[in-house]
Parts: C-alpha cells; structure tokens; sequence
C-alpha cells in the first residue's frame, strides 16, 4: 500500500487494542503535529505558492481531524498530557539531509511516507475495530488521508525533475520499511 516497503505488522492492532485509550491521544498528537508540520512548509518556502496553497489545505484537513480526535478523546473522559516523542518520527528525521533544496526534497518525501504510513494503519484499524462510531471515524480517515501521501511526491513532480528526487525516494522507502521492521510495537500511530 502506498509503496511502502514493509507492511505493519497484524500484531501492531493487538497492541493498539489493548491500551487503545494511549493509542487515541497519541493520533490526536500526531494530527496536531501533522497541521503544524503542514503549515511549517508555507513558512520555510513562502516563494513556492503552489506548495504554500497545498500545505494549507492540508493543514485545515489535519487539524480537522485533531478537532475531531478532542472530541472522541473527551466524550471518553481522556486527559491529554505531555507529548511524548515519536522513535518513527524522530528516526526518519536523522535521515534528512539539511541543505538546499536536497531538504526540501527529503522534507516532502518524508512527509508522504509518514501520510502513507498512517494511512496504512487507520485502514488496519478501519478493518479490526467493531461495527460503531470509532470504526467509522477510521474508515471516513482513510478516505480523508489517502490523498495525503501523494502530496509530497505530486509537488515534486510539478518542482523538479524527476532525476533529483525519484532515487532518493526509493532510498527512503527503503529506510522507512527497515525502521518499521525494527522498532518495537506499541500502542501508537507510529
């Protein structure tokens, strides 16, 4: 799915079910992240108005789902604490490269993985959880986020030539997949 190199493993649902209520505020965390990191690109690269316009609908979407994750996470009797840092997260930003628009490049192409990824595991959870609102509410998030992973990829296809990012993305899918394949499981989106 997505081209994603590894699939979740089927116990990653197990673990989510068993402390699902961490699991909820994690995704809620994550969408938050997600409108914010969104945004992040109109600000670092307002002289690119087509990635500006694209990252702000984004970010609406994005944040949406964090309204709507308060929501469920309230009507639950959750509190939301400190954010915890995300090993995924963190482990594919190291594989950033930081100068020009090499960052660029591995900043989008890291976020259609990370969108891709998600929507990988909502659809998992989509497919497990039994027939109600929450079962529901991930089944509309995959529809709603699908198109998310492709962000990336779309706007560099419009940015720059194929021959300055095709490679790279190969290489970090690749990464991507051995990340997934190494850390441990836990009651997260990532």
């Amino acid at each position: 799915m997505f081209n994603l190199r590894s699939e979740t493993p089927k116990e990653w649902v197990d673990v989510v079910l068993d402390d699902f209520d961490s699991f909820l505020l994690d995704h809620a965390a994550c969408e938050r992240k997600a409108s914010a990191n969104a945004v992040s690109f109109t600000v670092r690269y307002p002289n690119h108005p087509k990635l500006v316009q694209t990252m702000v609908r984004v970010a609406q979407e994005e944040m949406e789902h964090y309204a709507q994750m308060t929501d469920i996470i309230y009507k639950r009797g959750l509190q939301f604490g400190k954010d915890e840092k995300d090993p995924y997260i963190n482990a594919l930003i190291k594989l950033n490269r930081w100068e020009g628009d090499e960052r660029l490049i591995d900043r989008l192409l890291i976020f259609s993985i990370v969108e891709g990824r998600g929507c990988e595991r909502f659809h998992l959870l989509a497919n497990t959880l039994p027939q109600g609102e929450l079962q529901e509410f991930y089944a509309d998030l995959v529809r709603s986020e699908s198109q998310h992973h492709i962000v990336g990829v779309q706007l560099l296809k419009e940015m720059f030539p194929k021959e300055q990012w095709e490679a790279r993305y190969q290489e970090l899918l690749d990464l991507e997949g051995e990340i997934v394949r190494t850390l441990p499981l836990r009651a997260a989106l990532h």
